[in-house]
């Protein structure tokens, strides 16, 4: 059988006014790290972003697909697609797919009309809207471990970042699949940003 480029933690984290999208960067070929510089979070429209969990293949050619889709209805009706209808899309290409599924776990959040949303897919396109947190990969039982200890209603944006960023952390050290380099992502109704290396390192010290 072939190996693939597969491993990953990813979390998502709704907050007060905004979502936080975290992943780590290692890539694995069974015992193999393949690559330590792998992109698992993905801007799909203006003010959404996906994150990827699962074979790197199938995630990044859904990621093209979804992009080019998000940007065709913008250009055809004026405005964005919603959260919501991203989802609904995606879901539709995965069940479509399930005798031959993209084997990927996929977190999908953003901030549109009706504030921040974020849901998580599964391979064969079933979709549930995550009000709190979430986390997907090899690593997420540690991931959930920090996130269901340290979450709490009404979390602010900073705080938000601060709890993607240590959960990530955490399962870096413990999951072999996981670890590298750690992506942030913060999306508001102002703009998505990725965390540069600076605020990083700030965020880092806190942890």
């Amino acid at each position: 059988m072939v190996e693939v480029f597969k491993g990953t933690t990813t979390v998502g984290v709704l907050c007060e006014g905004g979502i936080i999208l975290a992943s780590e960067s290692r890539a694995t070929m069974g015992n193999f790290i393949a690559s330590s510089a792998a992109k698992k979070i993905y801007q799909v429209d203006d003010l959404v972003g996906l994150t990827t969990a699962g074979i790197v293949g199938d995630a990044q050619s859904l990621v093209r697909m979804i992009q080019v889709e998000a940007r065709l209805y913008k250009m055809q009706r004026g405005e964005p697609l919603t959260i919501k209808a991203v989802t609904t899309l995606l879901s539709n290409v995965l069940a479509a797919r399930r005798y031959f599924p993209f084997l990927v776990q996929l977190i999908l959040g953003g901030v549109d009309r009706y504030g921040p949303k974020m849901y998580s897919l599964d391979a064969l396109g079933g979709q549930i809207e995550e009000r709190k947190i979430v986390s997907t990969g090899s690593g997420s039982p540690v991931a959930y471990g920090v996130l269901e200890a340290m979450y709490k209603p009404n979390l602010s944006v900073q705080e938000g970042t601060i709890l993607a960023a240590k959960a990530i952390h955490n399962a870096m050290k413990r999951d072999s699949a996981s670890g590298d380099k750690i992506e942030l992502v913060r999306i508001t109704k102002e703009r998505y940003e990725e965390i540069g290396e600076e605020e990083f390192q700030d965020i880092m010290k806190l942890l």
